[in-house]
């Protein structure tokens, strides 16, 4: 008979508390666990106690796990209040003792408590997080371009649209960057708010002890009337062949743009610098115009395929008000929800001019699990996909193909960061 350990206490930290808690969450990450006074001083500017769980053994941490508040941009473009979850570990001495679900039950249910519409997180590992309601709501691509096949003009030199890209440093960036991401940020799905602290650390401004910093080129496209509609960062390595001919990569950390001008403009830019034989373009959207741009799209090849963005949806009449809907329709549809906090039978009326979401007494049409909602809520997954997986259960012929008429999106949601 399997001996069973006694429940440990998982309850938020105290302030006296963050290095232990900082050393477990390196610990249970595998990196050293040794906690410089710099990452300390670094973690405790934004670390809130009341929001970060720890288990305790004998005095000491051996599970993480921290949310914050986060906006999450829902289909139309109205952001909606995240529990944004992070810095989830369970320490390899400590495992399978339902620590992680006792953590995660403390924090969704204050997330429902404090009106949180959905809750969201980037996946470590895949399996773990559908049984507590999460399901993938977006997914990234990477492609790699052989700059000579891209079949670019190589006398081109500025954007033939009249705009003009610029080099700037990172104190520019950090003046320009908050509003055009803000401008991109309410027109696309999936994305996500962008505190100071991110600016601070993606410019090298903050700079965090475990890594070391390289400071990349920031390439900033402005529109003919001036307006910064692109941005750029990028890092290039140092390669030269055995007959001494440079073949340098170029790496994009991130690259967004509010206008097709200026995604084509920086991604022309990055094919077309000297010595530069390749672009790897990081984290896209899957349909990415990247590809496209190019007169060859074959020179862009796929090496990441992914899911991303994670999405839990906590209060579901406000999630499927805040979104909108290209097509129009109702749909019954019964979410079944074993934590008990977003199940229920749902009456959907939708239409371009807004839409309806009510608890109803009707027979449902259409029968999923919570966390088939947080996949289908973003308009990335086809409801039809899932119900010849069985993961939705159509309790009317057609309900998959109802609800796909109204929840799938012409463009595929993007979340361009990591938290």
């Amino acid at each position: 008979m399997t001996r069973r350990e006694p429940d440990l206490p998982v309850r938020p930290i105290t302030t006296p508390e963050i290095p232990d808690w900082i050393r477990a969450l390196n610990t249970g990450f595998l990196r050293t666990p040794t906690v410089s006074d710099a990452e300390l001083a670094d973690r405790s500017t934004y670390i809130d106690p009341s929001r970060t769980l720890g288990a305790f053994d004998a005095g000491r941490c051996v599970a993480t796990f921290r949310s914050f508040p986060q906006e999450l941009t829902a289909v139309g473009g109205t952001p909606v209040p995240a529990d944004a979850i992070s810095n989830v570990t369970v320490t390899a001495t400590h495992r399978r003792r339902g620590l992680l679900t006792r953590m995660m039950a403390q924090d969704l249910a204050a997330a429902k408590e404090r009106g949180d519409v959905v809750a969201t997180l980037i996946a470590a590992e895949y399996r773990i997080y559908g049984r507590y309601g999460f399901g993938p709501a977006t997914s990234i691509t990477e492609w790699e371009i052989d700059v000579t096949r891209a079949g670019l003009d190589p006398r081109w030199s500025a954007p033939e649209d009249g705009g003009r890209i610029d080099l700037v440093d990172g104190e520019d960036v950090r003046k320009l960057g908050p509003e055009l991401h803000e401008r991109l940020r309410r027109t696309r799905p999936g994305a996500i708010t962008r505190d100071d602290r991110w600016w601070q650390v993606n410019t090298g401004a903050i700079s965090l002890s475990r890594a070391s910093w390289t400071e990349p080129f920031y390439a900033v496209y402005r529109a003919p009337g001036g307006e910064v509609e692109g941005l750029a960062a990028y890092t290039c390595d140092d390669t030269w062949t055995d007959a001494k001919q440079p073949q340098d990569t170029a790496t994009v950390k991130g690259l967004i743009a509010t206008t097709p001008a200026a995604e084509r403009a920086l991604w022309y830019h990055l094919c077309s610098i000297d010595w530069v034989a390749k672009v790897k373009s990081g984290g896209r959207a899957p349909d990415d115009l990247l590809p496209l741009l190019l007169p060859d799209p074959r020179a862009a090849t796929i090496t990441t395929q992914a899911d991303w963005l994670w999405v839990r949806v906590l209060d579901v009449v406000r999630a499927m008000e805040a979104r909108s809907y290209e097509g129009e329709g109702t749909l019954v549809f019964e979410v079944a929800d074993a934590a008990g906090l977003a199940g229920g039978r749902y009456r959907l009326a939708a239409s371009a001019q807004g839409a309806s979401c009510v608890p109803t007494t009707e027979s449902a049409e259409l029968t999923l699990d919570v966390r088939e909602l947080g996949t289908l809520w973003l308009g990335d997954e086809s409801a039809e996909r899932l119900a010849a997986l069985g993961r939705v259960r159509e309790e009317r012929a057609g309900a998959a193909r109802v609800a796909d008429a109204l929840l799938r999106t012409s463009r595929r949601p993007w979340c361009p960061d990591i938290f």
